[in-house]
């Protein structure tokens, strides 16, 4: 049997790009820092001890190798409080290097976009994640299937081409 390798092992060995795609409304909506932040729990940009974690550092560790990480989010409007949520914290994704795009789902309309959130990584590997409807992380799959990653890579650079970059995004 062949080991399938996980998306952290993926971001480790990626040369050229990190593509994340996500679509949900909201996600693991027990999670502790969501239900702190709730509660009216903020981060402190300039703590950056305080919210920095091993996720950050790794993706830190891939785009200061020149690797390009984008992340584009689908969201609904009015905004979910999920949606406001990680829209306040993506500072972090910013400090580690990623660039963030937000894209209206009314704006979506007449893209062909997948199923599934995903990770595309150096346009060889698939990683798709797979929700409960309630939006509890059930598991990850690993995608090689060229005409799905083709799929996919059209359908992120689609969503990128009409997103808004993070820092002139506008929740509503």
């Amino acid at each position: 049997m062949v080991a399938v390798p996980s998306l952290e092992d993926l971001l480790r060995s990626c040369t050229r790009s990190a593509l994340h795609l996500e679509m949900r409304d909201g996600y693991m909506r027990d999670d502790p820092l969501f239900l702190s932040w709730l509660g009216g729990r903020r981060d402190d940009p300039a703590d950056r001890p305080s919210w920095w974690s091993p996720w950050l550092q790794l993706i830190q560790e891939t785009t200061s190798r020149g690797v390009e990480v984008l992340r584009a989010r689908v969201v609904s409007e009015p905004v979910s409080d999920y949606i406001r949520f990680e829209h306040e914290i993506t500072f972090r994704n910013v400090a580690s290097g990623e660039q963030v795009r937000w894209l209206p789902r009314r704006r979506a309309t007449g893209l062909a976009l997948p199923g599934n959130d995903f990770w595309l990584i150096d346009g060889q590997f698939l990683v798709v994640h797979h929700f409960s409807g309630e939006g509890d992380f059930v598991d990850d799959e690993v995608i090689t299937d060229p005409q799905t990653l083709k799929l996919c890579a059209s359908a992120f650079e689609a969503v990128w081409e009409r997103a808004v970059p993070h820092e002139d995004f506008r929740l509503r």
